[in-house]
């Protein structure tokens, strides 16, 4: 996944799903909590920084550098069909109306 300066992934919770996220690229924070009005863990992120969202759990990720943020993503269980590819955020969104 890429998040251009500037934008995130928007506010989200998956609610049966644990989520792994690694930053390959890029500079951020790191939003996350029990709710979506209560966001009490905040840390900055960048190269080579793991975060571990636990089902359940409301997160953001906003990229506050000068470079896009390069990604990956891993859900347990998986949150999509083998071979998926959002190219885009807008794609990704989509999706996730529809499932």
């Amino acid at each position: 996944m890429s998040i251009n300066v500037g934008e995130d992934i928007g506010l989200e919770m998956h609610s049966d799903l644990d989520q792994f996220i690694r930053i390959e690229q890029g500079r951020g924070i790191v939003r996350m909590g029990n709710s979506m009005d209560n966001l009490n863990f905040q840390t900055r992120v960048y190269d080579g920084y793991v975060i571990f969202i636990p089902a359940g759990t409301w997160h953001n990720l906003i990229n506050t550098g000068p470079v896009p943020i390069k990604l990956y993503s891993i859900y347990a269980p998986p949150a999509h069909p083998h071979g998926t590819v959002h190219r885009t955020k807008e794609e990704a969104e989509m999706y996730h109306d529809h499932y």
